[in-house]
């Protein structure tokens, strides 16, 4: 297992997870995902896994549609640093362009077709 940590732009937002080496990640293809360009974990955390570090007001949430999927961002700086999915509630990804030192334009990338999912 690797340590990962990583923030949003400013540094507002912080949160590190342990997984296994970070070989791919997930482009979705639905409304939100495709307009934020965000390459994303491949594997959903559970909460407990991902330790979040904001301070009160530095997190801002945004909902669509059946409003399942919490896509967060920092009030500051707007970036997406994570998200709790639409098909496994209590579970995150990660934006992988925040992780620290990962270069998410070298890896492999799986296509999830989020926008034909209901």
């Amino acid at each position: 297992m690797t340590l990962y940590t990583g923030s949003c732009h400013c540094g507002a937002v912080r949160f590190s997870f342990e997984a296994d080496p970070i070989q791919k990640g997930i482009r979705c293809n639905c409304s939100m995902c495709a307009r934020k360009g965000a390459l994303m974990s491949a594997e959903p955390m559970p909460l407990e896994k991902l330790n979040i570090e904001a301070p009160e007001g530095a997190l801002g949430l945004y909902q669509f549609g059946a409003k399942t999927a919490k896509h967060f961002f920092c009030n500051t700086c707007g970036i997406y640093p994570f998200h709790e999915t639409a098909r496994f509630a209590g579970h995150y990804r990660v934006n992988l362009g925040c992780v620290d030192g990962l270069d998410p334009l070298s890896l492999e990338v799986e296509i999830f077709d989020g926008k034909h999912l209901l």
